[in-house]
């Protein structure tokens, strides 16, 4: 029975994950502190004797005898990661460095989720994995940004110094059920408000465009990139090549929904990337991967998780 540590495991997609791992058999582990993660998305799964659940924070040393590591701790949306930017930072990095010890110890494959936010507003669309990105180091997003890069860094830094086996994915924005309706994320945002029939506030024209993968397309991804052979590393993005705007997204939610809600437009508050897209060429070649399921089916089954919630 392979042995599996989840760091941040009771978050959105780490709870999936370990639902996914249990489903083929392993032994999870589901490490969380639950500042953005929630027991409540693991409760169905702790009746499981495969499956362990630890209240821990990554920046502290942890140890156990395991196989693969999937370290996911981090808040991911702005409304989490900006609030205490410098745990923010420690997280991605002391917890990295943690967990890297730990595979360099027990010889485990470590696969490290990394974000689209490390191309920061990028200069060229669709984003290839060799694009360096365009950050500000010193920006309100930049303890996540920055500290994802870091991340990289120390995978990659460990890997040729260390030898530690290591799968480095670049996810793009995904959504689905176990989504915090409270994260501040802009999918989370419009269905809350469209099934509240509130005002659908978009920042700025809505002409900015996104890429929305469903979460089973991401998890079928990570499990594909963790079984590769050891001479791949990646970076590898991971998302949907299916662009959209921010206004065609609301749109769609409030007919999805029946809502009654109006879609407003107010200046923009700040930093919004124009575009965020992966060029995924990669992940098919590789993993022999592409996104399946559609926006409309993701936002139905997202939407009807949400109505549980709200």
């Amino acid at each position: 029975m392979k042995r599996v540590l989840v760091t941040g495991g009771a978050g959105f997609i780490g709870s999936h994950l370990c639902k996914r791992l249990l489903d083929k058999g392993c032994d999870v582990i589901c490490l969380d502190n639950y500042f953005s993660g929630s027991k409540n998305n693991v409760v169905e799964l702790m009746s499981n004797p495969n499956f362990d659940v630890i209240r821990h924070d990554v920046v502290d040393p942890y140890t156990a005898e395991v196989d693969e590591i999937y370290n996911l701790a981090c808040p991911a949306s702005p409304i989490h990661y900006q609030f205490n930017p410098v745990k923010t930072t420690r997280t991605s990095v002391l917890g990295t460095i943690n967990m890297l010890e730990l595979a360099r110890r027990k010889g485990a494959k470590m696969f490290q989720a990394s974000t689209s936010e490390i191309y920061g507003d990028p200069h060229e669309a669709p984003q290839k994995e060799d694009y360096w990105g365009n950050v500000d180091p010193i920006g309100v997003r930049a303890c996540y940004e920055e500290g994802k890069r870091c991340a990289e860094t120390l995978c990659f830094g460990y890997h040729r110094q260390k030898e530690v086996e290591i799968k480095v994915a670049r996810i793009f924005n995904t959504y689905g059920p176990n989504m915090n309706p409270a994260d501040g994320s802009v999918m989370s945002n419009f269905i809350s408000q469209a099934l509240r029939g509130e005002d659908i506030v978009i920042n700025g024209s809505g002409e900015q465009t996104r890429s929305f993968m469903y979460i089973d397309d991401l998890i079928d991804a990570m499990l594909l990139l963790m079984d590769t052979p050891e001479g791949f590393t990646g970076p590898i993005n991971l998302g949907s090549a299916q662009l959209c705007s921010i206004k065609d997204l609301a749109q769609k939610i409030v007919d999805l929904t029946g809502s009654k809600s109006r879609i407003i437009f107010q200046e923009s508050g700040g930093y919004d990337p124009v575009s965020r897209c992966p060029d995924i060429t990669l992940a098919g070649e590789v993993l022999g991967w592409t996104p399946r399921v559609s926006l409309d089916e993701g936002l139905k089954k997202t939407i009807e998780y949400f109505k549980t919630k709200i």
